[in-house]
Parts: C-alpha cells; structure tokens; sequence
C-alpha cells in the first residue's frame, strides 16, 4: 500500500532510518564497552523495543509501570525504570512486575527506599535499586556524592533491597568526579552500576571512564531538539507527521490539519512547532487543536490546498504519545502498522 493511501494526520517512521539509527548508537555503545539500555518512552512501541535488544541492547528503560507492563506483556524481560514509586498501589504492581521480570529501580530518599522494602519483603522478593543523582538535571536525585553513599548504604542494609549503583540524567561532563567521590564515601560497597542517559549527550558517552551504561530515548526518531543538538541530522531523523493544508486563508498563511493534538506544544526555545520539510522557510506559527497555523510569507513557492506535507516536530516522544498508531514505511511504501502500545501509560 502507497502512504497516499492514508489519510492525514498521521504519525510516520521512516523504517530504513530508523534501522540505522538503532544500530549506530549500538554500534559506538559496543565499541566503547557501554551497555545500552535504549529508553521507550519515545517511541512506546514493543516491536521497536525488541529491535533495538535483538541489536545488543541490554535491556529497555521505562519510565512508568504502566510502559514496563506493556513491554512485559510482549516479552521484554530487562527492564530498568528509574524513577520514585511510592504508594500501595504502585508498589503491589511493582512487585507484580518484579515476579515477572529482570526489574530494577531507582530511590532519592529513604522514604522511597524504605517503601520498596516493605514491598519486597512482603512479595518475597529482592529487588535492585540504584540511587538517582541530581547533577544538574534539577529533577528527582540526592544532591551530593556524601547523599548519594549515604543513601547507597542505606540501601544496602534495608531488607529486600540490593543497591544496584547509582543513575543520573542527563549524563553531565563532571560525572566521573561525581561516582569518584561517591565511591571513596562507600566503604567498599561494590558499585556495579553507572547509568547515564540522554540522546543529546550519547555521542560523548564515550568520553566518561565511570560510565557502564547509556540510555537514551529520542535518537530512534529524531526531532527538532536532537537536531539542535547535533545529535541527529535531517537525513537521519526517522520520524514525521503527515499533514494536509487545508485552507489558505490569505496569500501567505496556510492551515494544516495537525494541530496541538499531533504535534504537541513543547517549543524548548525553538522557533515555531515543527520543520516542514518541504518549506524550510515556513514557519508554524502558532497550533490550536484540529490547526496548525503556517506562515509561507519567506517561501517562493506557496503550497496549494490539499497539498500533503512532512512535519518534524519539536518533540517526538510527547508526539507520539498523542497518536494510536505509528505507519512505517520504506520510501512510500506502508511495510507496518504499529499500535502505540504504551500510549497513554503514565502511571
């Protein structure tokens, strides 16, 4: 089937680059000695999951239990899920998890620790936690290396719980100074573990000598934000949202059918909401939800109505979060159809 078939919006992955992109990030982790534990958010997809572990990937990274339940559902048996489970609810479907799987997570706080031993101990069960650090990110994370091996042993002495290593996004250029002086603090408690993450960073993975494993997300896809960052190329990004100009209001303004409900309204400082591939000069101005308002006043040529366009947006995971389906295609040629599996999956 021809992708003119389909009718737009529609979220699109080019399979011949997306190919690409999982076995070169694999292919520079290999040759460093890093792990990769490759993160789904982005795509949310199981068989792009299994692609990149049939690759060498060491496992996945999910960021919610509802994402690890579905990639476990389709067999992914490795899964890292680095964030703060709190709460009987969240920490039962943990264990429930846990049973299932090779599962480990992470804790900033002894409150969380103290949390996922109670569950563990109930279930029976010994789960690995790392600890996650705040170096620089100014998310979840202990502040220091001094919290980072307090925690550490903390975790170790807590029933249930092995202590794993430590974790950190996104991977910052002072880290091996950071796990050095957490490790001089831990008084010979072994650290297995070093996890940093991030697409923007992975090229410089390379670079830190503490570092045993990577994970990054947005580097199967590609977007605006890893363009900006020299991550990816317009050539190597993989994902696109196909649209159709509907109106032409006035000589220099176009309405595409994709608005804030396909291409999401993170901007990240950029200018406007996506790429059109076909008018780099166009700028989407402004989304309502059904509109994608364009300005083409600096193109030379302006698109007809029913002209259909190629839209790399400024964020791919949060894109693909908003759609049911992804179609991969090998030139315009439809070779799948792939539920988003994971959409919607944020607890």
């Amino acid at each position: 089937m021809d992708i003119d078939c389909l009718d737009t919006p529609l979220a699109v992955v080019d399979l011949d680059r997306l190919e690409a992109n999982i076995a070169r990030l694999q292919a520079y982790l290999d040759e460093h000695g890093i792990a990769n534990r490759p993160h789904i958010k982005t795509h949310k997809i199981p068989a792009i999951a299994w692609m990149q572990v049939r690759r060498g990937a060491v496992g996945i990274t999910c960021q919610k239990i509802g994402e690890a339940e579905v990639m476990a559902d389709a067999g992914l048996n490795d899964i890292f899920l680095p964030y703060n489970i709190l709460g009987e609810q969240k920490l039962d479907r943990l264990m429930n998890l846990a049973r299932r799987v090779n599962l480990s997570v992470t804790a900033d706080s002894e409150v969380v620790a103290r949390g996922l031993s109670r569950a563990a101990q109930q279930a029976g069960l010994t789960l690995t936690v790392l600890v996650e650090c705040d170096t620089g990110g100014q998310r979840c994370g202990v502040q220091s290396p001094a919290e980072a091996a307090a925690l550490a042993r903390r975790i170790a002495d807590l029933p249930g719980l092995h202590f794993g290593g430590l974790m950190t996004y996104p991977t910052p250029d002072a880290l091996d100074d950071y796990v050095r002086a957490t490790r001089s603090r831990l008084r010979g408690l072994p650290l297995e573990r070093v996890s940093g993450g991030g697409t923007a960073c992975m090229w410089q993975a390379h670079t830190h000598a503490e570092l045993t494993e990577h994970r990054a997300g947005m580097y199967v896809y590609g977007d605006r934000l890893t363009l900006r960052s020299g991550a990816v190329t317009l050539e190597t990004c993989a994902f696109s949202v196909l649209t159709t100009v509907v109106s032409r209001p006035t000589p220099t303004r176009g309405i595409l059918d994709a608005g804030s409900k396909c291409l999401s309204s993170d901007l990240f400082g950029l200018e406007g909401y996506g790429y059109i591939c076909e008018y780099p000069q166009a700028r989407i101005y402004a989304l309502s939800e059904e509109h994608a308002h364009v300005d083409f006043s600096a193109c030379e040529r302006k698109p007809e109505i029913g002209e259909r366009l190629t839209v790399i947006p400024n964020h791919c995971c949060a894109v693909s979060n908003l759609f049911n389906e992804v179609v991969g295609v090998r030139g315009k040629r439809v070779e799948v159809i792939w539920p988003v599996a994971a959409r919607g999956m944020v607890r």
